[in-house]
């Protein structure tokens, strides 16, 4: 082979290696930040998870609260003080959440 032919691959070489370099870093550059997407992502989806539990047992609540007979005094009183702790509970699922 003559030495521009030889002169002529390598250059092709060394083109299509810096091609594929550059396009290496931008792959990882996108994985990293595909990554940390992810793991916010996890994060959302972890507290909307913690936030339907504490919806599901407020629901539960209210349907003991619902179940319980309205026409005593006691019961009014028992909604109440149930009331005021599903209030104070939401208080401090709040306050946890900032």
């Amino acid at each position: 082979m003559s030495q521009d032919l030889l002169k002529s691959n390598l250059s092709s070489l060394e083109r299509k290696l810096s091609l594929l370099l550059d396009k290496h870093k931008t792959i990882k550059e996108e994985l990293a930040m595909l990554r940390e997407e992810n793991g916010e992502l996890r994060s959302i989806l972890k507290q909307k998870e913690e936030q339907v539990s504490s919806f599901q047992n407020q629901i539960k609540i209210s349907k003991i609260v619902s179940e319980i007979d309205s026409d005593g005094k006691d019961a009014s009183e028992l909604k109440s003080k149930i009331d005021d702790y599903i209030k104070e509970i939401d208080k401090c699922i709040l306050h946890l959440s900032k």
